[in-house]
């Protein structure tokens, strides 16, 4: 048998006979004509993407900036406050400082990929649809022919379908067919963005938010926090659709990466379980170190949105976008969240 040498990848292989007809096998690493391909880990790329966020200081509109600043993107951060300017440029946010129904952001229109609406803090709908109205105009005029459309991320909330009293489960799918009192409103503008012809408008619908400052959990962590109170607003049996700031940032993050493939959809953000509001409350009585928990009548508007329940399970943002919440669920992680709490108000 002739001697035989092969080479792939680095490696020698040589198989030489003998006299007496055996084999010898060798082999070696060619390390002077081998070199290793790079690895790459990030599952994304924003290749100078340009973004624009309005409530870019906000609880959700500030961790979507970071989001998408780590993934590459060029973020511009609009904010009503010359405050915040120092906070967005110091995370390589690009700050946009005006009111947003203003013409100061429509320099950018030209060459902006995404728009991402983290407002919501007002229920005039007047004003979110003359806002959406604006950016369509400064499409249409500023934005050259054959431009694919300006894509236009909402935010909305779960509570568009209605609630879960008595345990129904609530998919991004299922239909709005009684809103409540708390998010109503916002349906009308969900249809209007969706169905919209100049913006591929896409909705984002988070449940009840949590982590750091806590969004609308400091209500209950102020009440202990000056009270030594642990009080839930609303009655025993309830369940929590929650979602972690960082995962909701990070649905917003891939829900621009493919803008352009999922216009006019809908994406629900809600942890992989609901929790129990007793068990909650429970576990805050530990952590805080008190006797109980006890419910009070609820208060207002945002006390009204704690009270209600919710059991919602989306899956489209998992089967289409690969979206997974991360974060330990509010419960389980009460300790942490607590004391980042306390730290955001120290």
């Amino acid at each position: 048998m002739p001697n035989v040498s092969y080479e792939r990848g680095g490696v020698d292989l040589q198989v030489e006979s003998n006299k007496y007809g055996g084999l010898k096998l060798q082999v070696s690493k060619n390390l002077q004509n081998h070199r290793s391909s790079p690895q790459i880990h990030s599952n994304y790329s924003g290749l100078d993407m340009k973004v624009l966020v309005l409530g870019a200081s906000g609880f959700i509109g500030f961790s979507v900036c970071q989001a998408l600043s780590r993934a590459g993107y060029v973020v511009y951060g609009q904010t009503r406050s010359s405050d915040k300017v120092q906070t967005l440029a110091a995370e390589e946010i690009i700050p946009v400082v005006c009111d947003p129904d203003s013409d100061k952001w429509h320099h950018l229109v030209p060459t902006l990929d995404v728009v991402i609406d983290c407002l919501r803090a007002s229920s005039d709908r007047t004003y979110t649809e003359s806002l959406i109205n604006a950016f369509s105009q400064a499409a249409k005029s500023l934005r050259p022919a054959g431009s694919p459309k300006l894509s236009y991320i909402y935010t909305s909330a779960t509570g568009v379908h209605g609630t879960s009293d008595n345990g129904e489960i609530i998919t991004d799918t299922t239909p709005c067919l009684k809103p409540t009192e708390t998010a109503g409103w916002l349906r009308a503008h969900e249809e209007n963005i969706l169905t919209h012809e100049v913006l591929n408008g896409i909705v984002i619908r988070p449940s009840l938010l949590y982590g750091r400052s806590g969004s609308l959990f400091s209500v209950v962590f102020e009440e202990v926090k000056k009270t030594g109170k642990v009080r839930w607003p609303g009655k025993p049996g309830g369940r929590l659709s929650v979602i972690h700031q960082d995962d909701l940032a990070d649905l917003y993050l891939r829900a621009a990466e493919k803008a352009q493939m999922i216009g006019g959809m809908t994406f629900d953000a809600a942890n992989d379980v609901t929790e129990s509001v007793d068990g909650f409350l429970m576990r805050l009585a530990q952590v805080v170190g008190v006797e109980g928990y006890e419910y009070r009548k609820p208060e207002g508007f945002l006390d009204l949105i704690l009270s209600q329940s919710y059991v919602v399970r989306p899956y489209l943002a998992r089967s289409l976008l690969g979206w997974q919440p991360r974060k330990t669920g509010v419960t389980d992680g009460l300790a942490v969240y607590y004391n980042a709490y306390l730290g955001s108000v120290a």
